[in-house]
C-alpha cells in the first residue's frame, strides 16, 4: 500500500530500497535467507539514495526479515552504518520491527553497538507510526 508511493531505486534477492514520495528513503527487506554480497550491495544502494536525497531519513521495513548473521552484524556496526553517517547524511532512522523474534534480537545487538553514532533510530510495531515519527523529523 504505501509502498506504492515510493519510486524504486534500486532491487534484488535481499530487498528493495526507492525513495517515498514523503521525503525519506525507504528500504524494505525481503524474506529468507540472504547472501552477505547481495545484501552488502542493497544496503550500499541505500547509502547512495539517501546522499542523493539528502533528508537524512530513512524508513527500514524488517517485518519479513531474517535475522542478521554475526558476519552482518559486524559489517553494519562497523563499516555501513558509519559511512552511511558521513556520506550518506543518515541521520534518523525508524524501523518497522520484524515478525521473528531472532532478527528484533539481532537488530538490538546492531542498536546497542551503534549507540555512540550519532545516529537516531526508534523501533515500531507498525508502519504508520514509523511514517508518522519520520514526518516530524522533516526539518525542510
Amino acid at each position: 500500500m504505501a509502498e506504492l508511493a515510493s519510486r524504486l531505486y534500486f532491487e534484488n534477492a535481499a530487498g528493495r530500497v526507492g525513495e517515498d514520495a514523503l521525503g525519506f528513503v525507504r528500504l524494505t527487506y525481503a524474506a529468507g535467507r540472504r547472501e552477505m554480497a547481495v545484501w552488502q550491495g542493497l544496503l550500499q544502494h541505500t547509502k547512495h539514495l539517501l546522499a542523493r536525497q539528502r533528508s537524512g531519513l530513512l524508513l527500514v521495513d524488517q517485518r519479513h526479515m531474517s535475522a542478521f548473521s554475526l558476519s552482518e552484524q559486524a559489517w553494519l556496526i562497523e563499516q555501513w552504518l558509519p559511512q552511511a553517517i558521513v556520506e550518506g547524511g543518515y541521520r534518523y532512522g525508524a524501523v518497522v520491527q520484524a515478525q521473528d523474534a531472532f532478527a528484533r534480537l539481532a537488530m538490538d545487538t546492531v542498536r546497542l553497538h551503534a549507540q555512540a553514532l550519532e545516529l537516531t533510530y526508534r523501533y515500531f510495531p507498525e508502519e504508520a507510526s514509523a511514517i508518522a515519527w519520520l514526518e516530524q523529523q522533516l526539518t525542510w
